[in-house]
């Protein structure tokens, strides 16, 4: 599991195991490896966002090396599936073919927009990006609003465990 601290707010976040698995099974670290992403999923416990599960690709996602569509009808389906499980969704990942993932202008127009269409109480969405390194150095963690992305930076601390800080 990867742990985030989330500013100043007291608040951390998580990736399970099996989320990190599924960026890790995606990266582009071949040529001929098309973009893959999904949808994140997470339950709260206290001052705890547990991202339980990461979805996607699916095989009605468009894909080429350097973009990625999601099947908006299937991501639905998703959102509402997992709803009825106690999981909200919480975000997307998707992944870049570069050793340090960047966010292009249209993932961060696609996040402002999501933000602002959907229906949540939410402060910001995640947007992880997972590059061609493995986790937690290879991916970039954004809370995303309607209009600023504020990047999570990951340290390790002595534990072994992974911190992020605004």
């Amino acid at each position: 599991m990867i742990r985030y601290g989330i500013g100043n707010s007291g608040q951390v976040l998580s990736f399970s195991a099996g989320a990190v698995t599924r960026f890790s099974r995606h990266r582009q670290t071949r040529w001929y490896h098309r973009e893959a992403g999904g949808q994140l999923f997470a339950r709260f416990a206290g001052n705890e966002v547990i991202v339980e599960v990461a979805t996607g690709p699916r095989w009605r996602d468009r894909r080429t090396r350097h973009t990625y569509e999601p099947h908006r009808p299937s991501e639905q389906r998703e959102i509402d599936r997992h709803h009825r499980l106690g999981l909200h969704f919480v975000g997307d990942w998707h992944t870049h073919a570069e050793k340090t993932p960047r966010p292009s202008k249209l993932d961060l127009e696609s996040m402002a927009d999501s933000f602002t269409r959907s229906r949540h109480r939410l402060n910001a969405f995640l947007m992880v990006i997972v590059g061609t390194e493995p986790p937690p150095e290879g991916m970039i963690v954004l809370a995303c609003d309607a209009t600023d992305a504020y990047e999570l930076h990951a340290t390790r601390q002595e534990t072994g465990r992974w911190s992020v800080g605004l």
